[in-house]
């Protein structure tokens, strides 16, 4: 029985480690396709802008500036995971905080998984068929459209998420410390963005916070990856 446990528990440290080394090679992945497929539409386009109504330019960019949802899609499905893993490892008087992030990490992972898959699989289909009717509000060439409204939200939901799952890392051991300083480092960042973004362009910041925000939580997701790597090499998930 005990060497049956000692299996179990040993499968799970490796099933934790998997995901979190997953999480931070699939958000790299994620990140560099992203910086190639840059937003020929809004305020960081600077020439040859894809405008209003879209549908005849975006067309073209197919696939090539959708290559990067296909792994963020996956990204959002290892962040839940590691999540629910954390979860499962907390102390019982800590576990109003992990299951809370679970909570938030559920509805960001819905959020975006979902916004990410219309794009790859209505939007582009529907314009190649000539159903053009309301695609503008829809297309993530609008920057200030349903799409990015939807990272925003999703995004500022994950954030939130590390706020809530940061507690339940110790602040005596320097791993567990700069696991929780990351990410309260990346929710304070996100909202003092967020503040930020507000003031200075109001209704008019299109896609500007999206940037911000995926910036800072995929950097976020990459740096406590690989902590939380060596972490559960130390931790015994049972």
């Amino acid at each position: 029985m005990a060497k049956s446990n000692n299996n179990q528990k040993s499968n799970n440290n490796k099933f934790a480690r998997t995901i979190a080394l997953g999480v931070s090679i699939i958000t790299i992945i994620t990140f560099s396709i992203a910086l190639l497929a840059v937003p020929i539409s809004g305020p960081f386009c600077f020439g040859d802008c894809i405008e209003y109504p879209y549908v005849d330019d975006i067309i073209n960019q197919y696939p090539h500036d959708y290559f990067w949802m296909f792994p963020a899609i996956l990204l959002t499905l290892f962040y839940l995971a590691i999540i629910i893993t954390l979860h499962h490892i907390t102390s019982s008087e800590k576990r109003i905080y992990s299951l809370l992030a679970v909570s938030l990490a559920i509805l960001s992972t819905g959020i975006l998984a979902v916004n990410y898959f219309v794009q790859v699989s209505i939007i582009q289909p529907s314009l190649l068929n000539g159903e053009t009717e309301g695609i503008a509000l829809f297309t993530q060439y609008n920057p200030h459209g349903l799409f990015i409204a939807l990272e925003e939200i999703g995004y500022i939901i994950m954030s939130i998420s590390f706020l809530a799952i940061a507690p339940v890392f110790s602040k005596n051991n320097r791993l567990g410390k700069a696991i929780k300083t990351t990410l309260f480092l990346a929710f304070g960042l996100s909202a003092l963005s967020l503040i930020y973004v507000i003031i200075r362009y109001g209704l008019k910041r299109e896609y500007i916070f999206e940037v911000y925000i995926i910036t800072i939580n995929w950097l976020c997701l990459i740096f406590v990856g690989f902590l939380l790597f060596r972490f559960f090499k130390t931790k015994e998930v049972e």
